[in-house]
Order: structure tokens, then sequence, then C-alpha cells
């Protein structure tokens, strides 16, 4: 199960100084790490991979979440070596074949989550839910960071919290991935949203440090 809470997006740090910025989280207590893997031809950019994942473990306190920013994503899983307890995220409109996959990490331990668009519908989800632990709702359109919020996506978390209640699966959780800064932060959280991937405009900002973002963001989803 995903826990509620802060994640780091991993391609947002000090690349220069990465282990002294994931000492820094682990000290604020953040619950993940996100990995944004893109592939180039789902997403028009390149970022980060299974080296750089593969290369922290052991040296954090806070879990893995990857989300998988990629073309056919049945065909690339096997890149990774996932373990128990992973939190992974694909994108519902990158495969025809999402069950499958979602059912293979499940056999593995995994915590699965689908990734949807701003402008894809939820009800799309209707029949995997019985394989899925998480939706990931993009509240910017996927690929760069230091977006802007799609105003539209706060109502669609509300409408993604009211159609799995519906359909019975209340336990499933809610993260949100874009522009997520203290104030959005609040109207996602009323809206119904458990985990908050944060970035430039969350914890890694210029005004301050990520212990000081880390505690006034846990003020605004209080």
């Amino acid at each position: 199960m995903l826990k509620n809470g802060l994640s780091a997006s991993m391609m947002c740090v000090d690349f220069s100084n990465t282990y002294n910025d994931i000492k820094q989280l682990d000290k604020a207590k953040i619950e993940y790490m996100h990995f944004d893997i893109m592939d180039g031809e789902f997403v028009a950019n390149y970022a980060l991979g299974p080296s750089m994942i593969e290369s922290l473990r052991g040296r954090t306190l806070m879990g893995f979440d990857i989300h998988l920013m990629v073309d056919h994503p049945e065909k690339k899983i096997e890149y990774f070596r996932f373990q128990k307890g992973d939190a992974v995220s694909v994108h519902i409109e990158s495969t025809p074949h999402l069950q499958r996959v979602l059912s293979t990490l499940k056999q593995q331990g995994i915590t699965t989550g689908v990734a949807i668009n701003p402008s894809t519908k939820v009800e799309g989800l209707k029949y995997v839910l019985d394989v899925l632990d998480f939706v990931l709702i993009m509240t910017v359109n996927p690929g760069f960071a230091g977006q802007k919020l799609v105003p539209a996506t706060i109502q669609k978390i509300s409408d993604t919290r009211n159609f799995l209640n519906k359909m019975g699966y209340n336990h499933i959780k809610i993260q949100v991935d874009g522009n997520v800064n203290f104030e959005n932060a609040k109207k996602m959280k009323e809206a119904g949203a458990d985990n908050f991937v944060c970035g430039t405009s969350g914890l890694f900002r210029k005004d301050m440090s990520i212990i000081e973002a880390a505690e006034q963001m846990r003020q605004s989803i209080a």
C-alpha cells in the first residue's frame, strides 16, 4: 500500500551533490524518492534510469516510488530490478496490456499504480481496479519539471476519489504529481489526494532548505 505523505522528485535533486540532498530528505523524513523514468518516446524527454535507482539501494530510509513514463512498459519492466514494497506506476495511455503489466508487478510484491494524464478519463481504470493500489493523477502534462498546474485537475482528484469509492475501492490511494507547491497541495489534499510528488515548487526550492520546505509542505496537507 502506498503511504500517505511526500515523495521527492529525484529529477529535481542537485546532481552535483545528490547524496547531500538525500541526507536532507532522510532528515526531513520524506516517505519516498520518486523516480521519473522517461524514454523519449512516451514523453519528449529523457530522464533517470535503472542504474540510478540501483545506486541508491541501501543508502536511504525512503521508499522507492518509480514512475514509468515509457511506451510499452510490458517490454521494459525487465530492465529494472524492482524489490518487494517498491511503488511502481505505469501510464494507462502507454500500453494496450495494462492488466497484464499490473498483474506481473503484483506477483512480485510491488505496490501497483496507474498514472493518468490531465485529459484522460478515470473511468478507463474500471477493469483493473482489482490489481491496483494507487492512481497517480498528473496535474501537469508529463515530461518536464517546472510546469504550471492544469486547473481542471483539482476537480479531477475529487472525481477520481468519488469514482473509486463508488466502485467499492476506497482503499486505493491517490497520488498527485505536477506543480505541487504549498498552495496547490492544500487544494489537492482537500480534493482527496493522499501522496504528493514534490519537485522544484515543493521540496527543491531556491528560497528555503529541503527541511524547511518539507515542514511547510506538511503543514499545507495537515
